[in-house]
């Protein structure tokens, strides 16, 4: 049973920054950051597969970073130079034994994308 917890919302002013936790007990192979806008559908942000290598979505590269601690197993969003568009609910969600790559994610869509366990979530609220 996986279980993940996120954690770091928060509300700052654009151009601010932010720092999302996702600690995650159980085994898992590859994580992801997502986000979902009132109104808006769900989206991927961010991945971070097994071996290391990190996905971004265009409207977040060069100011978010996907990292994690091995030790702790926990995941981690570093969100610079934010914006009221970042608003949102952030989600991290795990897969249990593949790879993710964003092309497939979206393509699998919502409402789990492909991904098998999800968080219940951190609100971000930047204000312009």
């Amino acid at each position: 049973q996986v279980r993940l917890e996120e954690s770091g919302g928060g509300s700052v002013e654009a151009g601010g920054s932010l720092r999302l936790s996702c600690a995650a007990s159980g085994a898992t192979s590859s994580l992801g950051w997502f986000r979902q806008a009132p109104g808006k559908e769900r989206e991927v942000v961010a991945a971070l597969n097994s071996d290391g290598t990190t996905q971004y979505v265009d409207s977040v590269k060069d100011r978010f970073t996907v990292s994690k601690d091995k030790s702790t197993d926990t995941l981690y969003l570093r969100m610079n130079n934010l914006r009221p568009e970042d608003s949102a609910m952030y989600y991290c969600a795990a897969v249990h034994s593949h790879s993710v790559n964003l092309g497939a994610i979206r393509a699998l869509g919502a409402p789990n994308f492909g991904m098998d366990y999800w968080g219940e979530g951190t609100e971000v609220t930047i204000s312009s």
